[in-house]
């Protein structure tokens, strides 16, 4: 979780020691309209930087980004839908926010997405459904995805088992900063029957 919120903070250009953008310039450019601004200023109620924590106007300005168009708005719109925070829970909408995110190109909702498809929370269980969204996410450059879909590689879940596959995914994984994909890359390396 702590990875997808750092992917969330980079994509918003927001930093964990403060924004360089005052509270009243990104309200001023969501007001204006733009749907990153927005989803700016929902995470910064979200959090409470720089304004008082507040759950429900974090919702709806996720909301109002999503609507939009704003592919992280819905996956945080999702988020908050997923947990029932500042909304009432409400997992089938998470799920359709996460779809719609995932559709813009959003990796994280293509995550979200697929751990439900994976736990089978609020959708039916699939593991073609997981295969395809995990892909998705790692096409996009998401290092959890990559590895997450060569554990379905290795396990043949969803697809057919692929020793090879795996591995350079966990490479993947790996290049892109997941330590897990790492481990298990250069496990799998030292096995010579491994491609």
């Amino acid at each position: 979780m702590k990875k997808i919120i750092l992917t969330i903070m980079i994509t918003l250009g927001i930093s964990s020691s403060g924004s360089a953008t005052s509270f009243g310039d990104v309200k001023k450019s969501c007001e204006d309209g733009s749907a990153k601004a927005c989803s700016h200023l929902g995470y910064m109620y979200s959090k409470g930087e720089n304004v008082k924590q507040d759950y429900f106007k974090a919702a709806k300005l996720f909301k109002k980004a999503c609507d939009d168009e704003s592919a992280v708005g819905c996956f945080l719109s999702g988020a908050m839908y997923y947990k029932g925070t500042g909304v009432k829970q409400n997992i089938t909408k998470a799920a359709e926010l996460y779809n719609k995110a995932c559709d813009k190109g959003n990796a994280e909702g293509c995550m979200g997405l697929g751990i439900m498809y994976l736990t089978g929370d609020g959708v039916e269980q699939s593991d073609l459904k997981v295969s395809e969204l995990f892909k998705k996410a790692c096409d996009q450059g998401n290092a959890g995805g990559c590895f997450l879909l060569g554990r379905i590689y290795y396990e043949g879940k969803g697809v057919k088992q692929d020793y090879s596959k795996a591995k350079e995914l966990y490479g993947k994984a790996c290049e892109g900063g997941d330590t897990s994909g790492c481990k298990i890359y250069k496990i799998m390396s030292k096995n010579k029957k491994i491609k």
